[in-house]
């Protein structure tokens, strides 16, 4: 081993002095000659950092790194020789205390301070490898019956303010960085704190008592009655469904509560089993054969029994393994409640039952679109000829032959009769459109002033051209699977009788007379009608039963003996998405037709047969077609927002009529609803006005 010149110059003075040996002032230390082999005593006061780490470098073979910042003095003081391993755990805690760290990094060992070495990277505590007190490791530590966020309080004191501790959550760990004596201490102190608690959940089944209202009971009890000797609390939660007390913390707590709830799971006296349960959405009258259905299956002991035979009254009385289920359902309507008495298992049921289906349905707002457009044109253009007997002196009209045509489809043959009979005074017979005529006056024999006949002709022109666009949006509002019926008519008479009696003759009169006539009629909606039902399936689809009818009552038609109307009906079930647009169906008609009417003979003749033929054609054209928007309202907020909608677009039209420069009816007296906000602040029994501010300035 190489020993340095100062180290020799030490040991020489003092071998000369016969005292111990010690280090000098340069801060180097060598093995004195009286020390056992292997063996060296370290003794360094004020001496610099870098020479130690180079001493000990020496003895213990190992290769250091120097940072930049490892600087300062350092003091040693040994009383007895040490081996190499001794020394170099001697050297890790001199760095400690100089706030430096040894990071081992392959062949080669790295000095830095100790901020940065925890940031640098630590060994770990494996077992595998023994690690010196004063070394910096990193440990994760598992925490198997606590949590690992409730160690960090209670360690983070015991730990210096370089060391590092972390929880994490995930995997319910504690992560360590710090020296291995103080890491290797804060694992036993874990362990001792990581120890399986007496702390249990207990479930305890009532028998007679509701669960709910046991648990509110029981939780108003004072905290110093339901702590155990270690101080930790139990708590109490009830399981509705089960109607089971569950129980958690300390065992002496939960054995005092569980002696309280024996206490109170007891029978009531009589008139205890009756209750009275008040409905909030459901009709109470509409559950009782539901609920009597369901006590007929039920035993009294709360158990599945099987259904009554057929035949057997609802409700009535029936045995099972806990004794006689006597069972009474009754609805009071005016409270909308239901006046239960039954066993305390089976009215469990029964509540429970009854909390599943009291419960708030959707609605649906349903809106049809009902566009009807229609086109109608027709022409007619026709020549009437007639001829008539003269009138005689006496202004009658004279006997002779009388002729002419009279075409179908036209009314002009009666009024160019009247005209060529009795002159001017018949124009009003004369037909629709235009009407071109000649009256030729009487013919008169040579020699003769009695006419002979009278000569007309008249030529008609008629051209017509109609049409119309309807448009009906009538909308619903009704509940999931509940039918709803708007209807927008008029109640028309139709005739569906009549009758008539012969009465005798009786002073005089006529046998035979008819007598005390009367008609039956029936009075049947001409107009629109929505029926529908909806049915909201899981999710945002609607399925409607819908069966719509349009009827409107049709102009006269020859040879009808009544009112004809016009009916269009669409009955069918479709499937659509929450506020969408469906067409249900529709119909497009369109239909044209000429007619030709004429003298036989004549009506063939080229050019002329013009004048002895009626022509008329007529087209129509028309398109109807429903659609259907369905829209779900879920909640009141979704209700109130569809409601303001449609109310204040009845109040904006209501206010442009009152804006209306030529009513002649004043705007203070034409009808006006008051505006929604003003509305919905109205005072009411169950919600006061509220307080109105007072003017500044005013007392």
């Amino acid at each position: 081993m190489r020993i340095p010149t100062v180290a020799l110059l030490i040991l020489f003075f003092g071998a000369f002095a016969a005292f111990p040996v010690i280090a000098a002032q340069s801060g180097t230390a060598a093995p004195a000659a009286a020390n056992p082999p292997g063996t060296h005593t370290l003794n360094l006061k004020d001496a610099d950092i870098q020479a130690l780490i180079a001493t000990v470098s020496e003895i213990t073979g190992k290769n250091f790194i120097l940072g930049p910042n490892v600087q300062g003095k350092v003091t040693v003081v040994s009383a007895r020789p040490m081996k190499p391993d001794e020394i170099y755990d001697v050297f890790l805690s001199v760095l400690r205390v100089h706030g430096f760290a040894a990071i081992p990094s392959g062949s080669m060992i790295k000095i830095v301070p100790e901020a940065m070495a925890q940031q640098d990277g630590s060994a770990a505590l494996d077992g595998s490898n023994a690690h010196a007190p004063d070394e910096l490791v990193t440990q994760v530590v598992t925490v198997k019956h606590l949590s690992a966020a409730e160690l960090v309080p209670i360690l983070r004191p015991l730990m210096p303010q370089g060391g590092q501790l972390i929880a994490h959550g995930s995997s319910n760990s504690l992560v360590i960085s710090d020296r291995a004596g103080n890491v290797q201490r804060l694992i036993g102190i874990i362990q001792r704190i990581d120890t399986v608690s007496d702390t249990d959940v207990e479930v305890i089944p009532l028998a007679h008592a509701s669960a709910a209202e046991l648990a509110r009971t029981m939780t108003q009890l004072a905290d110093n009655k339901t702590n155990d000797a270690s101080g930790e609390q139990a708590k109490i939660f009830a399981d509705e469904r089960t109607n089971s007390i569950m129980l958690t913390g300390g065992k002496n707590a939960r054995l005092r509560l569980r002696a309280l709830i024996a206490h109170l799971d007891t029978p009531l006296n009589n008139g205890g089993d009756t209750q009275v349960v008040y409905l909030h959405y459901a009709n109470a009258k509409d559950l009782v054969p539901i609920l009597q259905g369901v006590a007929s299956t039920v035993g009294g002991d709360g158990s599945s029994k099987p259904i009554a035979a057929a035949g057997a009254a609802p409700g009535a009385a029936a045995s099972s393994g806990g004794g006689p289920n006597n069972v009474t359902i009754q609805a009071h309507e005016p409270t909308n409640a239901l006046v239960i008495s039954a066993p305390p298992a089976v009215f469990r049921a029964l509540q429970a039952v009854i909390r599943q289906l009291d419960i708030r349905r959707p609605q649906v707002l349903i809106e049809a679109v009902i566009a009807e457009v229609s086109d109608q044109a027709s022409s007619q253009i026709g020549v009437q000829w007639q001829f008539s007997p003269g009138t005689n002196k006496n202004g009658n009209l004279a006997s002779g032959i009388i002729g002419g045509t009279n075409l179908p489809g036209t009314t002009a043959a009666n009024g160019i009769l009247a005209v060529t009979a009795g002159g001017l005074t018949g124009l009003s017979n004369l037909g629709q459109g235009l009407n071109l005529g000649y009256i030729g006056g009487a013919v008169t024999l040579p020699g003769s002033t009695t006419p002979i006949i009278q000569l007309g002709a008249l030529i008609q022109a008629l051209k017509g051209d109609a049409k119309s666009n309807v448009l009906s949006t009538p909308s619903i509002l009704t509940l999931d699977n509940q039918e709803a019926v708007i209807k927008v008519a008029q109640e028309v008479p139709f005739i569906t009788g009549n009758y008539t009696t012969n009465t005798a003759s009786t002073g005089g009169a006529t046998a035979g007379q008819i007598g005390n006539p009367f008609q039956t009629i029936q009075r049947k909606d001409v107009g629109l009608t929505l029926t529908v039902t909806p049915h909201i399936n899981e999710g945002d689809s609607v399925r409607l039963d819908i069966h719509q009818e349009v009827s409107n009552i049709a102009p006269p038609v020859q040879g009808a003996v009544d009112i004809v109307t016009n009916k269009r009906e669409i009955q069918t079930s479709v499937l659509i998405l929450d506020n969408s647009l469906l067409v249900l169906g529709g119909l497009l008609d369109n239909q044209a037709s000429d007619s030709v009417q004429g003298v036989p003979g004549l009506a063939d003749i080229p050019v002329l047969g013009n004048l002895f033929r009626t022509r008329s054609n007529s087209r129509t054209k028309s398109s109807l077609m429903v659609f259907l928007h369905p829209k779900i309202l879920r909640d009141a907020a979704t209700e109130a927002a569809v409601s303001s909608e449609k109310y204040n677009y009845i109040r904006t039209e209501q206010l442009q009529m009152q804006n209306n420069p030529a009513a002649l009816t004043p705007r203070n007296q034409q009808p006006l609803i008051p505006d929604s906000y003003d509305l919905l602040m109205q005072p009411s029994a169950s919600q006061p006005a509220p307080p109105v501010p007072k003017a500044k300035g005013k007392q």
